[in-house]
């Protein structure tokens, strides 16, 4: 398990990347600008494993933030710099610093992972004293991420899309074995306890909710196992849950020992 600090101005990619890294079994710290980020690491120190630094915020871009944690002798962790607006000089600027890499938005879920995977790899060998351990200009090339992590996703709070659709429960239908529907085998669903009465977005909308209910408490909140099931892309997945109002940040569909 590592510490992780995601920075970005973006409520719903914050949120996001914390299921993502935190469903693969790491702390995760959060922080919207600069300043929040200077203050946690201030208060973590050495212990912070790994940083993911949004380049375009508010306050201070993370070029710029990335300069001063150098300059200070604090860049004792690896960088990885994320934007979707970013030019091939400002990832050159920024490997120079001292960043490990730099992902381009949207970020595909497997190569951000192997990011990841490879920045811990480096935190574990970093030395001891304060000095840049990214790539450096000799370090090799920034690498690009094409995928569909972030995409269309609006700067906005994820609330702002409005409240969660109805469940089974709130439509009569309380959870009982499968979610408040019935299988009869395979993908059958008895037809009599479906929402027929409401519009089909929301019908759909409350048949997709508990469907994905029915299968997180099934595989205890194991997002790899549910992308399985339901044959969704994790990426794809953490999204769909998203839009339902389906929340996983208290861990409720995970198994408790005894």
């Amino acid at each position: 398990m590592a510490e992780i600090l995601v920075v970005d101005d973006e409520i719903g990619i914050r949120e996001l990347l914390s299921e993502i890294l935190g469903d693969e079994g790491h702390t995760v710290l959060l922080a919207e600008n600069a300043q929040q980020a200077r203050v946690v690491q201030e208060q973590e120190g050495t212990t912070l494993d790994l940083v993911l630094l949004d380049i375009w915020m508010p306050d201070t871009d993370g070029v710029t933030l990335l300069k001063e944690w150098a300059a200070n002798g604090k860049l004792t962790m690896p960088v990885i710099m994320m934007s979707g607006h970013a030019t091939i000089d400002t990832a050159v600027e920024a490997t120079r610093i001292g960043a490990l890499d730099f992902l381009e938005k949207p970020i595909a879920l497997q190569k951000l992972l192997k990011a990841v995977e490879q920045g811990l790899n480096r935190s574990k060998v970093r030395p001891n004293v304060a000095q840049p351990i990214g790539n450096g200009v000799a370090g090799g090339s920034p690498i690009s991420l094409g995928g569909r992590l972030g995409a269309g996703m609006p700067g906005a709070s994820v609330q702002s899309l409005g409240a969660p659709p109805p469940s089974f429960e709130a439509l009569g239908h309380p959870h009982t074995g499968v979610s408040g529907f019935t299988q009869t085998g395979g993908a059958n669903v008895a037809v009599r306890d479906l929402p027929l009465d409401l519009p089909l977005r929301e019908a759909r909308d409350a048949f997709e909710r508990a469907y994905f209910e029915h299968h997180l408490s099934r595989e205890h909140g194991s997002m790899t196992r549910v992308a399985e099931k339901t044959g969704l892309e994790r990426t794809h997945l953490y999204r769909k849950l998203k839009q339902l109002g389906i929340d996983l940040s208290r861990g409720a569909y995970r198994k408790h020992s005894s």
